[in-house]
């Protein structure tokens, strides 16, 4: 489910280059849709249903921007990329946005010359392993196979990992997280490593899940969130306060089943600009007064598309955790709508 580091990065930067003064918001609306790069299929963040409808937690942020922009969001096309493509995908414009689990690092956003829209979903690299392999502890796999995406921070991370504990490791290079899992079952490697979330959303998909234990080890920050081009500050803007609706909305009590409501006026001044019943904060995005209202309608906020997707209710199973609101104790903490 990664995030290739150096692959392309002189590719992608004159690509970049060449479009920096691109109007991707202009582009967007004149095409009537939006442009969206996703994972080639990770149950709970990004996949097709069995009528070729793409749902998912990052799917969410493509729908958000295109509510957004468009008033509509279900005015997407999803374009699958996999960690050695997606980054050509975004520096050519073959896509407008790239929302597929990928982690902000350094070089991503200096030398790839991206800009992250902010994180989406703290995690960390963790590792999968059968139960009765017998293993309780990363520090216990000395010599074991580990199914690994290549082009990833996840193989960096991996190669620091059992360097700094002086144990080895013979890799099993994958693709995509579909040919891990097959690997991964086929005993082709002992061990599958990706971010937490991800061995989540894949274990939930096993006949038998139980069978199959994440081990206790977190063994990276991987701050995981939508990205754009360098170059197209507005554009840019527009996917960043996109993310900050969601967050904000679920901090100030704003919800899908309310929102039509609350749009009609409140007693709470950030409610009233953020939904445009005061100011012109759409009108400084270049999009219509009722754009953050569109937004919630769409997908819901923050916390409704975290439970629907991947929270403790869904076979995925997650805990808010860090992606809790920073008033519960989490790192969810959006800049004020004003």
């Amino acid at each position: 489910m990664k995030k290739t580091v150096f692959l392309g990065a002189l590719t992608v930067a004159s690509f970049a280059a060449g479009l920096a003064s691109a109007g991707t918001l202009e582009d967007v609306q004149a095409r009537g849709k939006l442009n969206c790069g996703v994972t080639t299929g990770l149950t709970g963040f990004a996949a097709p249903d069995a009528n070729g409808v793409w749902n998912g937690f990052d799917v969410a942020i493509c729908r958000a921007v295109a509510a957004a922009v468009l008033g509509d969001g279900a005015a997407v096309e999803f374009t699958p990329t996999t960690g050695q493509t997606r980054f050509t995908a975004l520096g050519s414009g073959e896509i407008d946005v790239l929302a597929r689990n990928t982690t902000w690092t350094f070089s991503r956003d200096v030398d790839l010359k991206f800009e992250f829209a902010g994180v989406n979903l703290y995690d960390g690299q963790g590792f999968m392993v059968p139960k009765d392999l017998g293993v309780s502890s990363a520090k216990d796999l000395d010599g074991a196979t580990v199914c690994i995406q290549t082009g990833t921070t996840t193989e960096l991370n991996l190669a620091d990992f059992f360097r700094a504990n002086n144990i080895s490791y013979e890799p099993v290079p994958i693709e995509t997280n579909a040919e891990a899992q097959q690997q991964y079952l086929a005993g082709a490697c002992d061990v599958y490593t990706t971010d937490a979330s991800g061995l989540a959303a894949t274990r939930a998909t096993f006949e038998n899940p139980g069978d199959h234990i994440v081990l206790p080890e977190i063994i990276s920050k991987e701050p995981l969130g939508p990205l754009v081009r360098h170059g197209d500050n507005e554009w840019g803007d527009i996917v960043r306060w996109t993310l900050n609706t969601l967050i904000v909305a679920e901090e100030l009590g704003v919800s899908s089943a309310n929102v039509e409501e609350l749009a009609k006026g409140t007693n709470n001044p950030e409610v009233n600009r953020m939904l445009g019943t005061e100011g012109n904060l759409g009108e400084q995005l270049g999009l219509s007064a009722d754009w953050a209202k569109n937004i919630i309608m769409a997908v819901g906020n923050y916390g409704e598309v975290f439970e629907r997707n991947i929270g403790e209710t869904t076979p995925i199973g997650l805990a808010r955790g860090l992606n809790a609101q920073w008033k519960d104790g989490g790192l969810l903490y959006a800049p004020p709508f004003r």
